[in-house]
């Protein structure tokens, strides 16, 4: 048999040459040394080891101001590299062409993309337009909201009012209608779809002094000096809309509350709009557009009577009870009179 030479091997053999008695103190002795090691190993540390101030980063010495300096000057310029700001001449190069490049594409693609987007639609009318809602319906005056409050014999509290009704009618004063539109007599649409899509279309005239007693021309203060205000409805535009098909739109007005009585004494110039204003072309065409008004005074107001007013629309193919819009096809707002 060969001998091993391996440690193991070595150990067997001295362990068969010796006595019994010699093999188990040789034993004993070798069991000790593990115990001692596994106890070395388990030893608690050190004082030393346990004062943490000697791990901790000391701190780095303090820069004087001219350090910085002289820091900064060559992170600017670094004479010994050739750099100038952390970059040497060809990398400064390369990534400026690469933005130069970059945002010239951006800059490409942007413009084409407004290109196509110009060359496609019409400045006149809408490119696609597959449902047109029903209008809904503005008042005027509108400054605190749709609430109208105030004293008949405090002139401050009404004069705001009539200074609002002075501006939204400056645009109807006859010189200026008889000026820019032309007079129309027939009670059906105005239809000039036969010209040119860029080419201007007329409007037809709606004279400041056809609202009577609500046009401020007889009574500059539109009634609220004497309790009686006076209210403008308006349909809103929209292009190429044909309201009523073929009828005119009524326009109604009432109190929501039916315990609170009031009456109307009239509108002016009629309760309804009249269809030789439509179809409306837009802004591009129909430049002297005047949309026609309905105007409302309310008479027999009783003093210190809050009044909560809701007018309509009414016609074929309008909405005017919409629970989702309440401005679709009718207008709500509150009357406030003091004496």
């Amino acid at each position: 048999m060969e001998p091993s030479s391996t440690e193991g091997g070595a150990e067997e053999t001295l362990l068969k040459n010796h006595p019994p008695s010699l093999v188990m103190i040789l034993k004993h002795g070798q069991e000790l040394e593990e115990e001692q090691e596994e106890l070395a190993e388990h030893q608690p540390l050190e004082q030393e080891d346990l004062n943490f101030e000697r791990w901790k980063r000391r701190p780095l010495p303090k820069r004087t101001l001219h350090q910085k300096i002289d820091d900064v000057k060559t992170y600017l310029w670094n004479a010994e590299t050739n750099e100038f700001m952390g970059r040497s001449g060809k990398s400064w190069s390369l990534i400026l062409l690469f933005y130069a490049a970059l945002y010239t594409f951006l800059a490409a693609m942007f413009g084409g993309c407004m290109f196509c987007l110009m060359w496609s639609i019409s400045p006149y009318h809408p490119t696609y337009n597959d449902r047109v809602m029903p209008p809904g319906m503005t008042m005027a005056p509108h400054l605190e909201g749709h609430e109208i409050a105030f004293n008949a014999s405090d002139r401050k509290s009404w004069k705001k009012y009539a200074r609002s009704m002075d501006d939204y009618l400056r645009s109807y004063n006859d010189g200026v209608q008889d000026r820019k539109n032309i007079r129309c007599t027939q009670d059906r649409y105005f239809m000039q779809d036969d010209l040119e899509e860029s080419g201007e279309r007329k409007a037809c005239q709606f004279k400041r002094s056809w609202l009577g007693d609500c046009s401020g021309l007889q009574d500059p203060h539109y009634g609220y000096s004497q309790g009686r205000p006076c209210i403008l409805l308006r349909m809103n535009r929209i292009l190429g809309y044909l309201p009523g098909q073929g009828k005119p739109i009524n326009v109604t007005c009432g109190v929501k509350d039916p315990l609170k009585l009031w009456e109307i004494s009239n509108f002016f110039p009629k309760s309804f709009f009249e269809l030789k204003y439509y179809p409306y072309y837009g802004k591009q065409r129909h430049v002297n557009y005047s949309s026609p008004v309905v105007a409302v005074r309310f008479a027999g107001l009783q003093y210190g009577t809050h009044l909560q007013i809701s007018c309509k629309l009414n016609g074929k193919g309008i909405i005017n009870d919409s629970p989702t819009d309440r401005y679709l096809g009718s207008v709500t707002f509150s009357i406030d009179v003091g004496a």
